[in-house]
């Protein structure tokens, strides 16, 4: 029987700015998949779309090689006891409304766990920040909450999915700092999470996150050196990502897994 994962509960984490420890012999560091809108959308030109038959498949393929996908916080709490064997990262970025339509019953059916970056800067909103493709709509509160309340991870990607990159301190601290604050008012719980949209990042500003209280960061490729939890890579999982291509994308993974946990 599959497990129920509304039931599960939040598992203690990594003191704030500190990389969790790794236990030497407990096997490889488990890797982070990286997913953006669940839907039917053959018109995807930024490939962020997978269809919830294709997400039941991949994570069919994961359950076939004895992995199961469980959220960030459960991951690297895991990782802290040296028992991250078996486990993979999934997150989903953007905070998309069909999350809750088309992922969730996926994830529920699977008895797998997630973490979604959302941003509060656009609740209700829609992914303004990309000038081709369709408009699709963002989760609001209410749906953040049943994101919560379903045993999900709830995360920050930032107030308004800028390149954190390229704006001023103040607009940086206030993408960063006021998104957790804003979160936590909306799920009643503590943030841990950050993701940096597009990917990109910088020591300023994996500073700046660690700064505003977070226990981790999610990037794409490995950070600059000593980010460790602050720059943790993912690798991209879309429609087009078949059993072959899984098999390749899982041996990539373990090059990048080893910037996990890294001191």
């Amino acid at each position: 029987m599959v497990a129920d994962v509304s039931a599960a509960s939040p598992t203690a984490a990594p003191e704030p700015g500190r990389p969790a420890r790794r236990t030497a012999g407990r096997g490889p560091v488990a890797w982070v998949a990286m997913y953006h809108s669940v839907s039917e959308c053959p018109d995807d030109p930024y490939n962020v779309t997978v269809t919830p038959e294709r997400l039941d498949r991949q994570l069919a393929w994961l359950a076939r090689r004895g992995l199961r996908g469980v959220s960030m916080r459960e991951l690297l709490a895991a990782r802290a006891r040296g028992e991250e064997r078996g486990l993979v990262g999934l997150t989903f970025d953007d905070g998309y409304a069909d999350f809750v339509s088309s992922a969730l019953p996926v994830l529920y059916r699977r008895g797998c766990t997630a973490t979604v970056f959302v941003l509060p800067g656009r609740l209700d909103g829609e992914n303004a920040w990309e000038p081709d493709g369709p408009r699709k709509p963002l989760l609001g509160m209410a749906g953040i909450r049943r994101v919560a309340a379903a045993g999900m991870e709830v995360a920050s990607h930032g107030l308004t999915h800028l390149d954190l990159t390229k704006v001023s301190d103040e607009v940086l601290r206030a993408e960063v700092e006021s998104s957790r604050h804003l979160l936590a008012g909306i799920t009643g719980g503590d943030v841990e999470g950050f993701c940096y949209p597009y990917g990109y990042m910088d020591e300023r500003v994996a500073a700046a996150v660690r700064r505003a209280g977070y226990r981790y960061a999610c990037a794409i490729s490995p950070g600059p050196d000593g980010c460790g939890d602050f720059a943790l890579p993912r690798i991209h999982l879309g429609r087009a990502d078949t059993a072959p291509r899984l098999e390749v994308k899982r041996r990539l993974a373990r090059f990048f897994g080893r910037a996990v946990g890294a001191e």
